[in-house]
């Protein structure tokens, strides 16, 4: 992803899952597309196994990767770049 969009959610009641739902459905209204990839910080990843399992298969259709370069409570979402595209 080259291009995204850096959304903040700090709220303490919401799970990983809410909040990149909330996220997407703003990309969505935002830029008309839909976004497919989120990356954040990897202290923001579920501790338990259910939460992960979870995250491995596609919240809402959005990849979930952990990245160092964004800070907590921060997701960079957008959508993916495919290798070749130019």
């Amino acid at each position: 992803m080259d291009i995204g969009m850096l959304w903040f959610d700090n709220d303490p009641k919401a799970d990983l899952g809410e909040k990149i739902q909330k996220a997407a459905a703003y990309y969505r209204q935002k830029y008309g597309k839909t976004p497919d990839i989120c990356f954040i910080h990897p202290t923001m990843l579920p501790k338990n196994g259910t939460e992960s399992a979870q995250l491995r298969s596609p919240l809402a259709g959005v990849e979930i990767r952990p990245s160092k370069r964004v800070l907590p409570n921060y997701f960079w979402i957008g959508v993916n770049r495919q290798a070749g595209e130019g």
